[in-house]
């Protein structure tokens, strides 16, 4: 029979507020059990408030808690039945160890979801000693009480989109904070109604603090946020805006390859090709970052290609424009002498510049990007590829909340 001096060492040990250790045993092969007693001898009634000291019953039973060392522990508990005197009822004391009908602690679960930042479920369940399905109630639990969070504090909303399934066009909606680079929320199907549903169940305690909201050029996210959010400026995310651009260009490149091929004057046609092949990333480089072996691509193909060689030179001063310190009136007009240029050769990203404008030069005064939205979509796209035994959209939420909101 251990000493008191042993029973106290070991409580300080344990440490799990509110309980004694009255004994315990080492069991070969199994692990250690450790036998508690609670130190609160009153209980607070669910229903009235009161406390009560007036035990019905005793209930033991025994959960899972942190490993010591190699040895697996085991915890006594006595979860107590108590009677209340203001109702009379009764009903079964709260432990903030270890939750009511659960087979493990509360330290514990919080030691298996931060291994599953670096694993998979079916690992770190074999590694604890516990279930699948147990892990996936843990899961669950948690979920449930980050669903009755709301964000708090956010200033700057980003929205996005990741594939769900790639190639489908299965979207689901990234919500970001951009000051807190966090995930605050994930819609499952990206419409306007689903978005804005999501969105309304914040609350305007919520909406109302929101200074800034940074979209791609996707007219639902407008609507969304003038309707929810109107005192909020929506910016266009200023590198949306050049993957307009660039693709327009690349376009054209494709197609004057295209036209190549078909030349029937092989020298002609050899000629065209030697300057385009292999010309894309060269073309769609930042030209400051070109090595000398592709700028002397790029000259070649610009020789070869003068349409090219204008919307190369277009796209190098569209890309200016936002580098340069601006203010919104400035970036105004500098985007009005580029689109006067631009129009013959850029006339798709013209459209869309002009039809969005005032979204985009809210960027010269906010600076405001994506920035931080894309690397938490590539985050995402890491957990969705590795699946870590997550099965459906659900559990893929709560891996990513997981990576951004758990405290391990």
């Amino acid at each position: 029979m251990a000493s008191n001096p042993q029973l106290h060492l070991m409580t300080k040990l344990l440490n799990i507020e509110g309980v004694t250790v009255k004994s315990y045993q080492i069991i070969e092969n199994i692990g250690i059990t450790i036998y508690l007693d609670n130190n609160n001898k009153k209980a607070i009634c669910p229903d009235c408030g009161k406390k009560t000291d007036k035990l019905h019953q005793n209930h033991y039973y025994v959960v899972r808690d942190l490993p010591f060392g190699e040895q697996k522990v085991y915890l006594q508990v006595n979860r107590r039945q108590m009677r209340c005197e203001g109702c009379p009822k009764k009903f079964s004391e709260d432990l903030e160890f270890v939750k009511k009908t659960r087979t493990y602690t509360e330290r514990l679960k919080k030691k298996i979801l931060s291994e599953l930042l670096e694993s998979d479920i079916k690992n770190v369940a074999q590694r604890n000693g516990v279930s699948e399905q147990e892990i996936e109630t843990m899961l669950k639990e948690w979920g449930k009480e980050l669903s009755g969070q709301k964000p708090s504090g956010l200033k700057r909303l980003g929205i996005d989109e990741i594939a769900l399934v790639k190639g489908q066009k299965n979207y689901c909606v990234v919500l970001v904070d951009i000051d807190k680079k966090i995930i605050v929320g994930m819609v499952k199907n990206r419409t306007q109604v689903e978005i804005q549903k999501y969105l309304e169940a914040w609350g305007e305690e919520v909406l109302d603090q929101i200074e800034e909201v940074s979209i791609d050029m996707w007219k639902p996210y407008k609507n969304v946020s003038e309707a929810l959010m109107p005192q909020a400026e929506v910016v266009a995310d200023r590198f949306h805006v050049m993957k307009q651009v660039n693709e327009e260009l690349d376009g054209a490149r494709k197609k004057i390859k295209k036209a190549a091929f078909a030349l029937k004057n092989n020298s002609e046609k050899s000629r065209l090709l030697s300057g385009i092949k292999k010309s894309k990333y060269v073309l769609l480089k930042n030209e400051e970052d070109l090595t000398g072996l592709e700028k002397e691509q790029l000259e070649s193909l610009k020789k070869v290609a003068p349409t090219l060689q204008k919307m190369h030179q277009m796209k190098e001063e569209f890309r200016q424009i936002f580098e340069a310190p601006k203010d919104w009136v400035e970036g105004l007009f500098s985007l009005s002498d580029w689109l006067k240029d631009a129009i013959s050769v850029f006339p798709k990203s013209c459209g869309t510049i002009i039809r969005w404008i005032g979204e985009i030069i809210a960027y010269f005064d906010r600076r405001t990007t994506q920035g931080v939205v894309e690397g938490i979509n590539n985050k995402l796209k890491l957990i969705k590829r590795k699946g870590y035994g997550f099965r459906n959209f659900d559990n893929f939420i709560l891996r990513s909340f997981l990576h951004w909101h758990f405290a391990s």
